[in-house]
């Protein structure tokens, strides 16, 4: 029976989202330049500085807004999407590493005797590039 485990989480901290909106609008407004491509600029550098994950954010396309002016909507990535956590899973299978990988609902849990085998898949994961930024957490040990 596996005795330690941890879970591979894709989350953003939404109170450092807020944060960081309020900064870039005080920012941006304190300037004048109102250039979409200088406001995600802005807001980029102040998640950034907050720690929020920039690979988090999906943008949407550019839409007319009131005047002269445009609106983009980003989505936040909140949970590991479950194509994504079927990739987690198959790579850690393929492994041949003595672990077991599964999906509890939008996190994938990793679970095995050896705490060496746990830190190898650990790494593992971090050298793929999966699109989406990923928390290893709930490390247990006993």
């Amino acid at each position: 029976m596996p005795d330690n485990s941890f879970d591979i989480v894709s989350k953003i901290d939404l109170a450092e989202v807020s944060n960081a909106i309020q900064q870039a609008m005080k920012e941006v407004s304190t300037r004048y330049e109102f250039k979409m491509k200088a406001v995600n600029d802005v807001f980029q550098q102040k998640l950034v500085k907050r720690g929020v994950p920039l690979k988090g954010l999906t943008y949407g396309p550019l839409e007319p807004a009131a005047g002269s002016t445009v609106k983009q909507k980003i989505t936040l990535q909140q949970g590991i999407p479950i194509e994504k956590a079927r990739e987690i899973v198959k790579l850690v299978k393929n492994s041949k590493k003595k672990a077991q990988a599964s999906i509890q609902g939008d996190v994938v849990r990793i679970s095995g005797k050896d705490r060496d085998t746990l830190q190898e898949i650990i790494a593992m994961v971090k050298q793929q590039d999966f699109g989406i930024d990923l928390q290893f957490t709930n490390y247990r040990s006993n």
